[in-house]
C-alpha cells in the first residue's frame, strides 16, 4: 500500500513521557565505543560514576538521539525490511543531565518522493523537553524507506547538504569499531534485527548485520569531543551527519575534519572497503 502523503504529513504525538538514570548515560558511551582505555580519565568522566574523589558523570551530547527512543508521531506504513536511516541533526538548547524524566513532542516535518525504484524519505522532528517543560533538544531525522516511492509526493525541497571545505582535512583520526559492537549498541534501543541477525541482513542485501548508523553518528560525535571540544559535551550547540554508506562492526572508521571558527566539518570514510560512510558533516561548538 503507498504512502498517503497528507495523511503522514499530519501525524503529530506531544507530550510523550521517557525517562533515563546514569546507566544509561554510561551503556550509551560504552555502545559508542568510548571508555576502551580503562585508565583514560578524560572517557572515562562519561563511562564511570565511581570515583573515589567525587566528580559528575558526563554526558555525551548525541544521547539525546536514544534518550527517548521509541518516540513516533503515529504509525506509518513502510516496508521495514528495506528502511535505513539517512540523516540525523540535533541542535542542543541546555546540557543534558545525567538522569532525568522528559517528555517528548513528535511530528513529521516532510516526505519526499524520490521515485518508484529509489524510495522515500521521511523526516521527522522531536523537542525534548525537561521536567519545567524548557527544551532540551531538537532532532530532526530522516529515515530512508528504499521500497517506499513512487507514491506521488513532492519530490524536491529537502534541505541542502552541508558541504565540507574543499581544501586537505585539518585533522584525521582513526576510530576503531569491535566486531560486537552493534550487539552492545542495540541494548540502547534499536533492536532492529539488521543490526544482529545474519539472515534478516541478508535478506535485507547485506553481507553480514551492518552497525547502526545512530551508533556511527554517535562515534562521529565522540571525534568531535576529542579532538575540538577537549571532552566538554557542553559546547556543543549542533550536532549533523548524513549516512552514505554502512559500517560493519569491526570497522576502523577514518574522520576528516576541518575547522572554522567555532564550526567544525567532517566525513569519515571506512578506507579499507574505500567508502565513505558519513558525508556533509557539521558540528557548532559555542
Amino acid at each position: 500500500m503507498p504512502l498517503d502523503y497528507d495523511a503522514v504529513m499530519g501525524l503529530k504525538l506531544f507530550g510523550q513521557k521517557y525517562a533515563w538514570t546514569d546507566r544509561e548515560v554510561m551503556l550509551y558511551a560504552v555502545g559508542i565505543g568510548m571508555g576502551a582505555d580503562p585508565l583514560d580519565e578524560r572517557e572515562l568522566a562519561f563511562v564511570n560514576e565511581a570515583t573515589y574523589t567525587a566528580r559528575p558523570l558526563q554526558v555525551v551530547p548525541s544521547f539525546a538521539s536514544v534518550a527517548a527512543w521509541g518516540a513516533s508521531p503515529g504509525p506509518i506504513e513502510v516496508n521495514r525490511l528495506l528502511v535505513v536511516d539517512g540523516e540525523r541533526d540535533i541542535t542542543f538548547h541546555k546540557p543534558l543531565p545525567a538522569a532525568a524524566e522528559i517528555t517528548a513532542d513528535v511530528s513529521v516535518v516532510g516526505v519526499y518522493d524520490k521515485g518508484k525504484d529509489k524510495g522515500a524519505v521521511i523526516i521527522r522532528q522531536t523537542v525534548l523537553r525537561d521536567a519545567q517543560g524548557e527544551a532540551l533538544a531538537t532532532l530532526k531525522a530522516s529515515q530512508f524507506a528504499r521500497g517506499d516511492g513512487g507514491f506521488g509526493g513532492p519530490s524536491e525541497g529537502q534541505p541542502e547538504p552541508h558541504q565540507v571545505p574543499e581544501r586537505a582535512p585539518d585533522r584525521i583520526i582513526d576510530i576503531a569499531t569491535r566486531p560486537d559492537q552493534a550487539l552492545l549498541y542495540r541494548l540502547c534501543g534499536d533492536r532492529n534485527p539488521l543490526h544482529s541477525d545474519p539472515e534478516f541482513a541478508r535478506r535485507a542485501g547485506f553481507a553480514r548485520p551492518i552497525l547502526h548508523g545512530m551508533c556511527t553518528y554517535g562515534i562521529s560525535c565522540r571525534g568531535i569531543l576529542q579532538t575540538y571540544a577537549d571532552y566538554d559535551p557542553t559546547a556543543f550547540r549542533q550536532h549533523a551527519a548524513r549516512f552514505s554508506a554502512p559500517v560493519y562492526p569491526g570497522d576502523t572508521v577514518t574522520m576528516e575534519l576541518w575547522k572554522d571558527g567555532n564550526v567544525i566539518s567532517f566525513q569519515a570514510k571506512v578506507n579499507a572497503r574505500a567508502v565513505t560512510v558519513i558525508k556533509s558533516g557539521k558540528t557548532v561548538l559555542g
